[in-house]
């Protein structure tokens, strides 16, 4: 995940340093210029903070203020699309007691990094959805977890209103999914009804939920979980084996609690075409293998304000290889897991939105 912290005020700029250290994410930090002398080592200036949250707002997959809560309310309302594609938006105040999650609590997994955060600096979680007041675990949460795309968005609201009444709804992981035992493991593991849901069977009635890539329509009552796709971008020296190139993805799926079957694309750039290890890693994975031109690179480099290394733009003429290549893959994305170096190798993953 890649998360913008933006910084208000002095205190806000000394907390930044905490607040960036309590994450499990790749974090940049943004402070008023006039308090740069309280952020912390790596931080950016802004000047007006409305314009810097336009240029930045769907670059990260999530955005925390360290601000009033009206500050932050009125910075993003120019700049919401829907719950379905909004970054994850948490709010705390200068002195940390308490993180808010304002927006896309489940889908963007506000809640999540909310409770996080508390607990790393001593604060207190505020968490309004509904479900997660009564201690419910909704479907788009799930989702959120394992990767997964809820649609419709109108059955979200209507099962998540059946659960806060008390009612169980039950689960159907499509057999025909190359993940379909992951789901129902994990799905099992948090105790909800689940069931296996064969070749062209629409299961059940009523409100139910199938882990499917097939929508037949909107079928009555039915929210679909449609697993999103999981592109590695790949960076690597020359002449690097094929063993360790595998070695580093397996290394960097296990981080996300993924297999790495569950890769559906790989990626790198047109400078590694002819890198051997690279081609017969993706021919012994059944792999797709994508590569990209140094144009192509840097609109995604500059889209999402991506770090570059002068080392590699010295070698290959643009400064970041394997999340600029995941991301050439998809129109829109989200970091399962931002750039990770391995021996010789580098790996991020993205889920597509």
């Amino acid at each position: 995940m890649r998360c913008a912290v933006l910084a208000v005020s002095h205190r806000g700029a000394a907390l930044s340093r905490r607040v960036r250290d309590a994450l499990d994410a790749d974090v940049d930090v943004y402070v008023n210029e006039k308090y740069m002398a309280a952020a912390p080592d790596g931080a950016s200036p802004y000047g007006r903070l409305s314009e810097y949250v336009g240029e930045i707002f769907h670059r990260y997959d999530a955005v925390v203020f360290i601000s009033a809560a009206g500050i932050a309310v009125r910075m993003i309302a120019p700049h919401l699309a829907g719950k379905l594609e909004d970054p994850a938006i948490l709010v705390m105040d200068e002195g940390g007691r308490h993180v808010i999650s304002l927006l896309s609590g489940h889908v963007g997994g506000a809640n999540f990094l909310a409770r996080q955060l508390a607990a790393s600096i001593g604060g207190e979680a505020v968490i309004t959805t509904a479900t997660d007041a009564e201690g419910i675990l909704a479907p788009d949460a799930i989702a959120s977890e394992l990767g997964l795309r809820p649609f419709p968005k109108l059955r979200i609201e209507e099962i998540n209103s059946a659960l806060l009444q008390g009612r169980r709804i039950p689960y159907y992981v499509d057999d025909r999914l190359s993940q379909a035992g992951f789901y129902q493991s994990r799905l099992g593991e948090y105790h909800l009804p689940v069931f296996r849901m064969e070749r062209e069977a629409f299961p059940g009635e009523g409100l139910r939920v199938f882990v499917t890539e097939k929508v037949g329509g909107e079928e009555e009552g039915v929210l679909y979980l449609i697993p999103r796709r999981l592109i590695a971008g790949i960076g690597c020296r020359f002449g690097t084996s094929e063993k360790l190139l595998q070695q580093a993805l397996e290394s960097a799926c296990r981080r996300i609690g993924r297999e790495l079957s569950a890769v559906d694309l790989l990626a790198s750039t047109e400078a590694k075409r002819e890198e051997a290890g690279l081609l017969d890693m993706a021919r012994t994975l059944g792999k797709e293998l994508r590569f990209f031109d140094n144009g192509t690179l840097q609109s995604r480099i500059d889209a999402y304000g991506l770090r570059e290394s002068s080392f590699v733009r010295e070698q290959i003429g643009v400064g970041n290889v394997c999340e600029a290549a995941a991301l050439a893959c998809v129109q829109a994305g989200r970091f399962a897991l931002p750039k990770t170096k391995y021996e010789k190798v580098t790996v991020a993953l993205v889920w597509e939105k």
